[in-house]
């Protein structure tokens, strides 16, 4: 059984966060899937310029909980260009057994209850 990488996770988290913001309205500017590399998403939604951070978390880790020290980073770049920076933490864990890791070969879980905003 193949454990998914750190970047296929990463991955996974990005086409999740893709599709609701695209169910939501947004319109893609720029798409970054590269780890440690951010914004993964540069976005307009009524003509509001949108920075999204994706987060791929493994259980029992808490997708909601946000690096502060990051956020606060890429808040400060996105005031320059008058946009708005978000956070989206996505939990990914094997659905037959939360403590074992996540496979190719397994089924999955998310937890993820959309992005929040980093004023």
């Amino acid at each position: 059984m193949a454990k998914l990488s750190e970047q296929e996770l990463h991955n996974l988290a990005m086409n999740i966060v893709g599709k609701d913001l695209e169910a939501n309205g947004y319109e893609f500017l720029g798409i970054n899937s590269t780890l440690k590399r951010n914004p993964q998403f540069v976005a307009l939604k009524n003509k509001k310029l949108h920075f999204v951070i994706v987060r791929a978390v493994l259980y029992p880790d808490d997708p909601k909980s946000i690096d502060h020290v990051l956020m606060t980073t890429i808040r400060d770049h996105a005031v320059k260009f008058k946009a708005k920076a978000f956070y989206a933490g996505v939990g990914i864990a094997n659905s037959s057994d939360l403590e074992k890791p996540v496979t190719s070969e397994d089924d999955y879980v998310v937890n993820y209850s959309g992005i929040q905003a980093y004023e």
